[in-house]
């Protein structure tokens, strides 16, 4: 991949994506019902929308999160008031904690940028404790689920195709299914979540969509026409007024052996 996705400003991630974390986390922590009082790992917890999701409907004793942006840790900290969370510099593939440290570690929208997901799979699973949750959601986007696909469709039709995270495919079902099987994680089960976002127009929803990197940083490159050939046809796709959209996301959980 020529280029690759950089995550720089919390605040843009916010109206961007994070939004669409807390909409598709909230079904996935319910999902997952932990126990109150639970130690959590946040891993590539970006700026902070999954943890903050994680604090307000979890009551963690503690959060510890992760992530390799100064950037979007800096806004994360920013938003964080209860002290129940940690912010740390660093990686997915090697995490920063002793064995059997937490009740419970996810990676929200995170498993397919990671160098290399089954190595980060095997961490999540090192730092939970024996019969503790291992667990993560991300975009089906071989299967069309991202958000703002509408725009990757209408992108490619003028020969301009987006960037993707390196690792689409891990966010299939049976994919996400044998990466937990084959890290010897027991009572596997994979789900389907679906969320709709609201925007009040069709300029506030480009606005947000543009400022995905995997868009932005690609349309930034081209001329003002096929931009423009783009927009519209994006906007040809919806109607006036208030806009509704879909996105879908697969989970996977599995249980740390006993």
């Amino acid at each position: 991949m020529a280029d690759a996705m950089k995550f720089s400003d919390g605040a843009g991630y916010e109206a961007m994506m994070g939004v669409w974390s807390a909409l598709i986390g909230a079904d996935f922590l319910d999902w997952l019902d932990v126990p109150d009082g639970s130690r959590w790992a946040d891993v590539g917890c970006g700026n902070g929308a999954s943890t903050e999701l994680i604090v307000r409907r979890s009551k963690p004793t503690s959060v510890e999160a992760i992530d390799p942006s100064p950037a979007q840790l800096e806004f994360a900290r920013n938003r964080h008031h209860s002290g129940v969370a940690t912010f740390t510099l660093g990686s997915a593939v090697q995490l920063p904690y002793p064995a059997s440290a937490f009740d419970v570690a996810i990676m929200a929208l995170v498993i397919f940028f990671v160098p290399d997901p089954a190595k980060g799979v095997a961490e999540l699973r090192r730092v939970v404790r024996p019969g503790g949750t291992v667990a993560a959601y991300a975009w089906d986007i071989e299967g069309g689920g991202f958000p703002y696909e509408d725009v990757h469709l209408a992108m490619r039709s003028t020969g301009a195709e987006p960037i993707l995270p390196p690792h689409s495919e891990v966010a299939r079902l049976d994919a996400l299914y044998r990466l937990w099987t084959d890290a010897g994680l027991m009572d596997v089960e994979t789900r389907e979540i679906v969320a709709h976002r609201v925007f009040p127009s069709f300029d506030d929803y480009w606005a947000t969509a543009v400022s995905a990197p995997g868009i932005g940083q690609v349309l930034a490159k081209l001329g003002a026409q096929q931009v423009s050939r783009i927009r519209d046809s994006v906007r040809g796709s919806h109607g006036l007024g208030e806009l509704t959209v879909q996105g879908r996301a697969h989970a996977v959980r599995g249980r740390v052996a006993t």
